[in-house]
């Protein structure tokens, strides 16, 4: 078993100082730029209920992405060794998060619901198993402390006639 070790870095930068910096709970924008070296600028804000900006990226759906893209590339490398032929993909993945009196807040569970087009038909049981497999393999869903839930489908490509 390789323990290698993947270090990622990179730099979340405050741009929301409306001159007074944080002298008051509505007196400051939570504006914010995630940089990643040779990456374009991660626009980035809290969420509109929370005084965000909702033309910016803000972590919870950030959060919900990471689980999505993951879960996604682990089900090709999967696909791959099962010898299933994906030709396309794509979720509608959806979080559910509750928060506390005391502002606090977490996030209950994510429902991932992979629609998978394949090159030929895959059994349900096939499919199941994949999803299974991906997600014991995803490095986001294993580091997460709630359910990440599956309602996966899928559809056999038309063939070209």
């Amino acid at each position: 078993m390789s323990l290698d070790e993947h270090r990622y870095a990179l730099t979340v930068r405050w741009t929301g100082n409306l001159g007074e910096g944080t002298a008051s709970y509505r007196g400051y924008s939570r504006d914010h730029d995630v940089e990643i070296p040779g990456l374009p600028v991660l626009p980035g804000s809290a969420d509109p209920a929370f005084h965000g900006d909702r033309n910016r990226y803000n972590p919870e759906q950030l959060l919900l992405a990471a689980l999505s893209q993951c879960h996604m590339l682990s089900f090709l490398h999967v696909a791959v060794k099962h010898g299933v032929v994906v030709t396309a993909y794509e979720d509608r993945a959806e979080g559910l998060m509750r928060t506390s009196r005391d502002g606090s807040g977490q996030f209950e569970s994510v429902t991932l619901k992979p629609r998978v087009t394949t090159a030929a038909p895959v059994s349900g049981e096939l499919l199941g198993q994949l999803h299974t497999e991906a997600h014991k393999v995803c490095f986001i869903a294993r580091s997460v402390n709630f359910p990440v839930l599956h309602e996966p489908t899928a559809t056999v490509q038309n063939p070209k006639g």
